[in-house]
C-alpha cells in the first residue's frame, strides 16, 4: 500500500506525522510518498496551510495528527485486497 503525505518545509507536525508514519511502516506494510505542499502549486491550491495531510488516493485520512485508527483500519483493508 502506497499513501501520500502532504507537508512543508519547517512544519514541527509534519515532522511528527512523519516520524509516527516511519513507527509504523514496517509493522502494517506501507510506503508513503512525501509531496511538498510549496513545491506544487495545485497542492498549495487545495491543502494551503492545512499540513500535514495523509491521503490515501484522493481520500484523506487524517490532517495535522496521525489518526492511528484510520491508518490500522485502512492498512488492513488494502491486506485483504479490499
Amino acid at each position: 500500500m502506497r499513501l501520500t503525505l502532504i507537508t512543508r518545509a519547517y512544519c514541527h507536525l509534519c515532522d511528527e506525522m512523519r516520524d509516527a508514519l516511519a513507527a509504523r511502516a514496517s509493522a502494517l506494510d506501507f510506503a508513503v510518498d512525501e509531496r511538498d505542499v510549496d513545491a506544487d502549486a495545485a497542492l498549495e491550491a487545495r491543502w494551503g496551510d492545512k499540513v500535514p495531510v495523509l491521503l490515501d488516493g484522493e481520500r484523506e485520512l487524517c490532517r495535522y495528527r496521525l489518526d492511528p485508527a484510520a491508518l490500522e483500519v485502512v492498512a488492513r483493508a488494502a491486506e485483504r485486497g479490499s
